[in-house]
């Protein structure tokens, strides 16, 4: 069953601000993750084939991820700590035996994803972000994502965009624990009625922002969704249909 919808209750008041998730609504990985790791090796003279990365990495972020949740915050770790860990694990898993080794690639790389080059910014991004500005409206940033997001903004040409960034480990709590939603609103300085909140994943964005009375929609670029239990004024498939849902919103 699906957690209450806090609007359901709310009288309707003027849109004031924007929460935006990032990765896989703003931006994404440009290529896979594997590319980036076998363009590092093949520095130092290995060839590891992007297949094999990616299934290493794949699994062994799904165990960092259940072990020390939101990059171990909760456990003494920051998210360089947890990442080189996971990327160290990563390249031993593809047979890079190396310690030192290990430990340079995975520096490198874990600084290397701060470029742009590493991220592809939407096509549809900018200009929502523009637009959404030009109705007044000021931005801000809710993300499950380690303090590198305000460089890696920076680096894409979006940071301006905000009025702030909230990332999980600077909050020390992760989407979709409405605390870290609370965190936001304090930012904001206003209600959760004056709030709306868009990203790409149904629980963590749409249901978590919504349970506590912001207007939560939900980014559904492969229309996965198309019949499922989000209304059809609650979901997007492209930005460029969401300043015309926010603007709606900005009537009293």
């Amino acid at each position: 069953m699906s957690p209450p919808d806090a609007l359901a209750v709310m009288p309707r008041v003027p849109l004031q601000w924007v929460l935006w998730d990032i990765k896989d609504t703003l931006l994404k990985v440009r290529g896979s993750v594997g590319d980036h790791y076998s363009k590092e090796a093949e520095r130092w003279g290995l060839s590891l084939h992007p297949a094999e990365i990616n299934a290493a990495f794949q699994e062994t972020y799904r165990r960092y991820s259940s072990r020390y949740p939101n990059y171990g915050s909760s456990q003494g770790q920051t998210g360089q700590t947890w990442w080189i860990g996971v990327m160290r694990d990563t390249l031993a898993e593809c047979k890079v035996n190396d310690p030192a080794l290990l430990n340079t690639m995975a520096n490198n790389l874990y600084q290397d994803f701060c470029n742009a080059e590493k991220w592809e910014v939407f096509r549809d991004s900018k200009t929502a972000l523009e637009r959404c500005s030009s109705l007044g409206l000021k931005l801000g940033v809710v993300s499950n994502f380690d303090n590198r997001l305000e460089t890696i903004l920076r680096s894409c040409g979006l940071l301006s965009s905000f009025s702030f960034v909230v990332t999980s480990e600077e909050a020390g709590v992760a989407k979709p624990s409405p605390a870290i939603f609370h965190q936001a609103l304090q930012k904001c300085g206003t209600s959760a009625d004056r709030v709306a909140h868009v990203g790409d994943h149904y629980v963590y964005d749409y249901l978590a922002s919504r349970s506590v009375g912001i207007h939560g929609f939900l980014l559904d670029r492969d229309n996965s969704h198309k019949e499922g239990a989000v209304p059809q004024e609650h979901r997007v498939v492209t930005l460029d249909e969401l300043p015309s849902r926010l603007q709606d919103l900005m009537i009293e």
